[in-house]
């Protein structure tokens, strides 16, 4: 789990000659063993489960996109990040991936890293929450909160294959084998992208639904406040980020892009009062496709929501 020459070589921009001006790309780091704790970024390179799902595929690209992205934004943190690699599925076996980036979403848990992992499809979703439940599996019953922005529910049947619109599923099984609750949140659904049986799906895990025509400048304390409620219930949250829940115009390099979606002026505050829980262990990013994207308009709003944070 270290950062290969390929994942560094994309940590490269301007360089200002005033004091206190540094860039990412000046004080990304490769994860090392012993790493002062910090933000880990770990890519995951994968988009099988988007193949699976009948998607158009590319965001296996992504990862390297976003490094790019990110790398000549200004520096504002105080702890140090790092750059912990990539995990990916050159072979197909999507199931393998999934449990490697599991593992290695533990090990940065277990060093006190907060992992933000980029994606790759929204299978990356199973991945990334089984290393969370690895790290809390010696607690009884942990309560993990799953808040997902997303156009889709992504609960689909699993039972005849694993894709990139079963995740949430997956983990609402593994949930009730363990004896675990299921505490899972999807905002921006779009109801004109999930069928009536995935409506029902949603209502008997009952989960948090808030739909992308409701989520306006009026409504945003109403939903923060939901969201704050939510969180109070868990022992630790788990952030997901669809990036085709922002409206195609503003993401239009994604697997799936949004009619409508729900803008970036009203996602940053739901995000921001997610981060002032105290709860967030885990985050990471999903769908982003570079070979669809526009002057990097997708990539760069995928830096910018990494940007805030990491604040």
């Amino acid at each position: 789990m270290l950062a290969d020459r390929q994942s560094m070589a994309a940590w490269s921009g301007r360089t200002d000659p005033e004091t206190d001006s540094a860039r990412w790309h000046q004080r990304i780091r490769s994860l090392s063993a012993g790493s002062e704790p910090g933000l880990a970024l770990l890519g995951f390179a994968c988009d099988e489960g988007v193949r699976r799902n009948h998607g158009r595929v590319g965001a296996a690209a992504a990862p390297q996109s976003v490094r790019k992205a990110l790398a000549n934004l200004a520096w504002h943190r105080q702890a140090p990040a790092y750059d912990a690699g990539d995990v990916t599925c050159e072979d197909g076996d999507l199931e393998a991936a999934q449990a490697r980036l599991g593992h290695n979403v533990c090990a940065l848990l277990d060093a006190g890293h907060l992992p933000l992992v980029i994606g790759g499809g929204h299978e990356v979703a199973f991945g990334s929450w089984s290393g969370l439940a690895e790290h809390l599996s010696g607690n009884h019953a942990p309560k993990i909160g799953i808040v997902n922005f997303d156009a889709h529910f992504d609960l689909r049947d699993p039972a005849h294959v694993h894709s990139s619109g079963t995740p949430f599923a997956q983990i609402a099984e593994q949930c009730a084998a363990r004896g675990w609750p299921f505490r899972y949140a999807c905002l921006g659904v779009s109801r004109a992208s999930n069928t009536r049986a995935l409506f029902s799906r949603a209502a008997e895990l009952n989960v948090l639904v808030r739909e992308d025509h409701e989520i306006r400048e009026s409504t945003l304390d109403a939903i923060g406040a939901e969201l704050d409620a939510f969180a109070a219930e868990c022992d630790a949250l788990y952030l997901t980020l669809d990036i085709d829940v922002l409206p195609a115009c503003e993401a239009p390099g994604v697997s799936a892009p949004a009619a409508r979606g729900v803008r970036l002026e009203l996602l940053e505050p739901l995000l921001e009062r997610l981060k002032a829980s105290g709860k967030l262990r885990l985050a990471d990013l999903a769908e982003l496709n570079p070979e669809y994207d526009i002057d990097n308009r997708t990539a760069k709003v995928a830096a910018r929501l990494i940007h805030l944070l990491s604040l």
